[in-house]
C-alpha cells in the first residue's frame, strides 16, 4: 500500500525542485554565459560539435569538480545548521571564481535569490535570519539553503543545478552561434544523459579533490572582460 503521506511530500519537494531550476527563476542566470560568448566570438566554438564539446568539457571539468561537490558539501551544512561551515565553502566557492565577472555573478545572483526569497513572505523566521545574516553570499549557499528547507534531496539538488547550468549553456549557444532549436536540444538530450554520472562523481569527491582547474574556461572569462561587442554579462 502507498503512504500517502510521504507521496505527497516526495511530490511537493519535487515541484519546489522544478520551481528551482526553473528557467523563470528571477536571479538572472540567462544573461551570463561563462566565457562562451568569448569563446563564440574567437571562433572555438562556432557549430553543433564545438558547442557540445565546450559545454561537455565545462560540466566535467569545472561543475563536476568544483561547483556540484561544494554546492553538496553546502546543503549538508544547512541540514545540520552548521554556519560556521557555511561561511566556509561559501568565501571557498567564491575565492574560486577566478575571474570578475565571474564572481560578480554567483554574488548577483545570490543577492536574487536572497531577496526573492524575502519577498515569498512564507518562509522561517529562523531560516531566513540565517540568510540574512550572510555577506554577499553566492548562488550555490542560498540555492543549497533553500533546497535543503523545502526537503529536496543532495542528490536531486545537484542534478537540477547542473541540468539548469547546461540549459542556460545551451540557450546561450543557441543566441550566439547561432544554434536551431533542434541542435539545442541534441546537446541536452545528450548531455542529461551523463548528469547522473558527473552527480554521482561530485559526491563523491573528497575535500582535496575540488578543484575549480579549468584553464581553457579561466581564459575565456578573462577575455570576455575586454571583448568589445557582447550580450551577456560574463
Amino acid at each position: 500500500m502507498v503512504n500517502q503521506s510521504n507521496f505527497s511530500s516526495s511530490n511537493m519537494a519535487l515541484s519546489r525542485l522544478l520551481q528551482l531550476a526553473s528557467p523563470m527563476l528571477p536571479v538572472g542566470a540567462y544573461s551570463y554565459s561563462q566565457g562562451l560568448e568569448w569563446a563564440i566570438e574567437c571562433g572555438e566554438v562556432h557549430d553543433l560539435a564545438s558547442a557540445k564539446a565546450w559545454i561537455t568539457d565545462a560540466l566535467m571539468l569545472y561543475q563536476g569538480k568544483y561547483e556540484l561537490p561544494i554546492l553538496y558539501r553546502l546543503h549538508q551544512d544547512w541540514q545540520t545548521n552548521n554556519t560556521a561551515s557555511i561561511n566556509h565553502w561559501d568565501k571557498y566557492f567564491q575565492a574560486g571564481r577566478d575571474t570578475s565577472e565571474a564572481l560578480a555573478e554567483t554574488r548577483q545572483m545570490g543577492y536574487s535569490l536572497c531577496r526573492l526569497l524575502n519577498d515569498l513572505g512564507s518562509l522561517p523566521a529562523e531560516f531566513m535570519l540565517v540568510i540574512n545574516a550572510l555577506e554577499t553570499p553566492a548562488f550555490p549557499t542560498i540555492f543549497a539553503g533553500i533546497a535543503q528547507l523545502w526537503a529536496i534531496s543532495p542528490q536531486d539538488m545537484l542534478h537540477a543545478y547542473a541540468w539548469s547550468w547546461v540549459e542556460n549553456q545551451v540557450s546561450a549557444a543557441m543566441k550566439t552561434v547561432p544554434l536551431g532549436q533542434v541542435a539545442g536540444q541534441k546537446i541536452l538530450l545528450e548531455l542529461g544523459g551523463v548528469l547522473p554520472e558527473v552527480v554521482e562523481q561530485a559526491m563523491r569527491l573528497q575535500d582535496f579533490e575540488i578543484s575549480n582547474f579549468a584553464p581553457g574556461l579561466t581564459i575565456a572569462g578573462c577575455r570576455h572582460e575586454t571583448q568589445y561587442s557582447r550580450l551577456f554579462r560574463s
